[in-house]
């Protein structure tokens, strides 16, 4: 059974292999010994934190384990409020009519600004599952879950949940739209900025970023046309985010342009869905496929189960209360698969 749990120090290797596998573009995953220890480090903190009343720093950070094998075979994440200690920038997307009645002259004009709008928000973020398990609905577990703990622990999130999108990039992993940026107003390329971001170096965005609206028909076609398009590899989970009601307003990445998607949490489909009853551990008959799972924060537990559904309880497999910590009588939280 494929099962998520919190990460552990003893995952850094595996967690080392995703972030090579993952390729260029993944900033919250980047190739970086001390950068990963320290997620790991922060992400075992806010797990031990029992009694959370607002979203702070916690970084919340899953992976999901083969059982028979032990072997982990991905990762996801929940930043619970991000940009309070260090600025979180995006573009925003907006109009400038340039009119002139006399001349009869309309022109409206999309411009790119530099933006902190989303700082204090929650941000799913850091998925990434290993190519022989991207089957069997694996990926959707591995996202959805998220949504579980979101509606579980609300207390610990913010009102509203974004998730920023992979851009477009070519095989080299360079961007059409960083490659506008570089030519006039830095000196690194695409792989360097989206490194030093994702091990936090973010000065220099402040630095050389120009912080003056941009005006969209400056930029080259080829940057223009990927403004919040997403990386082919990413169309799947932008598709799964817009069924459960993630929305893009205009807002994209400062590097790629690729898209930011965002919701109300309480409007997150999985969230309004899902549904806590008491656990009965027996054989499940004629069961219903769902993700399940238990209620608890240090030793949360997920994954993909058969439960018989009654009016007061629902049923679950020993195997399945075993591998998700489950006993009779407690509490567990699960929504349709």
């Amino acid at each position: 059974m494929l099962v998520v749990r919190p990460i552990q120090p003893q995952d850094y290797a595996a967690l080392y292999e995703c972030a090579v596998e993952s390729g260029y573009g993944f900033t919250s995953l980047p190739v970086d010994e001390d950068l990963l220890r320290r997620r790991i480090a922060r992400a075992q903190e806010a797990f031990a934190r029992e009694h959370v009343s607002e979203p702070g720093e916690e970084g919340y950070l899953f992976v999901m384990e083969d059982t028979e094998t032990g072997k982990v075979v991905g990762c996801s994440g929940i930043e619970a409020a991000v940009g309070l200690t260090e600025a979180f920038y995006h573009y925003r997307l907006g109009k400038v009519v340039h009119h002139s009645k006399s001349l009869d002259v309309y022109n409206a004009l999309e411009t790119l600004t530099l933006c902190n709008d989303y700082t204090g928000v929650s941000e799913l973020c850091t998925l990434f599952l290993r190519e022989p398990f991207r089957k069997n609905q694996n990926g959707r577990v591995l996202s959805r879950f998220r949504m579980l703990f979101m509606a579980e622990f609300k207390e610990r999130f913010s009102q509203f949940a974004i998730a920023e999108m992979r851009g477009v990039s070519d095989e080299n992993g360079e961007s059409p739209f960083w490659g506008w940026l570089e030519k006039h107003f830095f000196s690194m390329d695409f792989n360097q900025a989206d490194y030093l971001t994702g091990i936090g170096e973010k000065a220099f965005v402040a630095e050389l970023m120009p912080t003056f609206p941009i005006y969209v028909k400056m930029l080259e076609p080829q940057a223009q046309q990927v403004i919040g398009k997403v990386h082919d590899n990413t169309r799947p989970a932008l598709r799964m985010l817009e069924n459960e009601g993630f929305r893009f307003r205009g807002y994209v990445d400062i590097f790629d342009a690729g898209p930011t998607v965002e919701v109300e949490v309480a409007n997150i489909k999985s969230v309004r869905e899902s549904r806590r009853k008491p656990v009965q551990v027996g054989p499940v008959e004629a069961g219903s496929d769902v993700i399940l799972c238990n209620t608890r924060v240090a030793d949360f537990r997920a994954g993909r189960a058969q439960i018989q559904e009654t009016d007061e309880h629902i049923i679950v497999s020993p195997e399945v209360a075993a591998a998700l910590l489950l006993e009779e009588g407690d509490a567990a939280r699960f929504v349709a698969l």
